[in-house]
């Protein structure tokens, strides 16, 4: 499973989710699995997406142009789980990511320390800009109102 959650889950974004594929049901009782220890049983998943929206590609690119990434023009995917004791917003990786940015970005979106190799890393950019991104969805989506109900998918 790779997925990582924020030991004090309740910022903008809280940790990420890196499916294998692109069919994320099957994954989903995999994740809730994972985030039980952490967040208790889980009781609520929300998405903001709907299922005929594009997800966005994350490609690493050697110059800083994040105009020519191709994610920037969708929104960043965003899982709400609620759980009885937490509740964590996780950035959905796109199961297509290469390893070495997915890695990163996992890392980054719970706040955990990298290794001296990856703060070198010329993709550490990308990953800083996909969370800032992310961030900055997770700020707009919890405005909403009725936050899990408006714009977003209960499953």
């Amino acid at each position: 499973m790779r997925v990582t959650v924020s030991p004090s889950p309740g910022d903008e974004i809280d940790g990420a989710w890196w499916p294998h594929s692109g069919l994320l049901a099957r994954e989903l009782p995999a994740l809730v699995d994972a985030l039980r220890p952490v967040l208790g049983e889980i009781v609520d998943i929300a998405l903001n997406w709907s299922a005929n929206a594009g997800a966005p590609v994350l490609k690493p690119l050697s110059s800083g142009s994040m105009s020519m990434l191709g994610w920037n023009d969708r929104r960043q995917r965003l899982v709400l789980a609620v759980g009885r004791t937490a509740q964590a917003r996780l950035l959905v990786v796109p199961h297509s990511t290469t390893p070495a940015l997915g890695r990163i970005v996992l890392r980054r979106a719970a706040s955990m320390a990298l290794s001296a190799d990856d703060l070198n890393n010329p993709i550490l950019e990308t990953a800083d800009c996909v969370l800032r991104a992310a961030k900055a969805e997770s700020v707009v989506w919890r405005a909403l109102p009725g936050a899990l109900a408006a714009d977003s998918s209960a499953v």
